[in-house]
């Protein structure tokens, strides 16, 4: 593997981010120019000193070093406090690897995904299957979302996901490397020519979208993006930001979610398909909770979805803008 820079912002996790670098020790070569930079992402509770300590007491000051943000501007402002410096510089990365704090690559993961990229340069990323702690595979790599995927998730209704199953935003689970449409940032190497065709990450988003939103726009530039079987990370979900999506059914969503979702609506799609998309969620949501309560069914939505995408959410266009303050 060479001339890649691998990406961590932390925040308030510092001890999974030391285990996240310890497990990449033995990865990163820096006489081929791998290099890792460590973004603090403002937690304000100590751990990026207990992370500056970790670097330097066990000799890994020749590959890693930290960074401190001033401010928690979420996932993509925080990657982008590393990688649009090192992008001023005229040849050195060849590669940025977004990597979770809450993870442990297993050997090889990274020079895997390397590889695949210098074997194919038609590709612009490459991501990891991400594996719960037992090593079953989870989601990681999705089908852009659409008015019909809307349906189908906030219907519910059996007959009505196997019409759309061709929409449904996560797929089947399937143990193979193959083209998709986006993946989870947790583990994903991208090309330099990627970043240098569409931008970086767009720090508009606090968190989440913001893979779908800069995997489309690569896609619309004509770079694929491949889910690499063979390159396994554990990922503990939900570790870094506290909400695990998979598990969300009995927790409320944050107000960045329903707002990044806005901001990948209007920016990409427009206000008409925006609002046409809330319309239909709205009206699902609307006829799953009569059918359910006639029914006596539990409900396996996050709490108060339907309340707060209509105080939140609703696609009125803008930007994604929240608080810096704890995610």
């Amino acid at each position: 593997m060479r001339d890649v820079l691998i990406v961590i912002v932390n925040y308030k996790v510092g001890e999974l981010c030391i285990e996240a670098l310890r497990a990449i020790s033995d990865q990163v070569d820096p006489a081929l120019g791998n290099r890792v930079i460590v973004v603090d992402n403002a937690s304000g509770d100590g751990s990026d000193n207990v992370i500056a300590a970790a670097i330097e007491e066990r000799g890994w000051q020749t590959w890693a070093s930290l960074v401190r943000s001033p401010v928690n501007g979420g996932f993509a402002a925080g990657n982008n406090v590393a990688i649009l410096p090192a992008l001023q510089r005229a040849e050195w990365p060849r590669y940025v690897h977004l990597l979770n704090p809450d993870t442990l690559a297993h050997a090889g993961a990274l020079e895997v995904l390397w590889r695949f990229l210098e074997e194919h340069p038609q590709v612009g990323i490459a991501g990891s299957r991400l594996e719960n702690e037992d090593g079953t595979q989870h989601h990681s790599r999705y089908r852009f979302p659409s008015i019909y995927s809307e349906v189908e998730a906030r219907l519910g209704l059996g007959v009505i996901s196997r019409l759309l199953a061709h929409h449904i935003v996560a797929p089947p689970l399937e143990p193979m490397t193959e083209q998709v449409d986006w993946l989870a940032g947790a583990s994903m190497m991208i090309r330099r020519d990627v970043f240098e065709a569409i931008g970086p990450l767009d720090d508009g988003y606090f968190m989440y979208f913001e893979e779908v939103d800069f995997c489309l726009r690569a896609r619309r530039r004509g770079w694929t993006c491949w889910y690499i079987n063979e390159s396994r990370v554990a990922h503990f979900a939900g570790k870094s930001s506290g909400i695990d999506m998979a598990g969300a059914a009995d927790k409320r969503l944050p107000p960045y979610w329903f707002r990044s979702r806005r901001r990948y609506w209007v920016k990409n799609h427009g206000f008409a398909y925006a609002l046409l998309v809330d319309s239909a969620a709205i009206t699902c949501e609307v006829l799953r909770k009569a059918r359910n309560f006639v029914q006596r069914r539990p409900d396996n939505q996050p709490q108060r979805f339907l309340a707060d995408l209509m105080r939140v959410g609703l696609s009125r266009g803008g930007p994604s803008t929240v608080s810096t303050q704890g995610r």
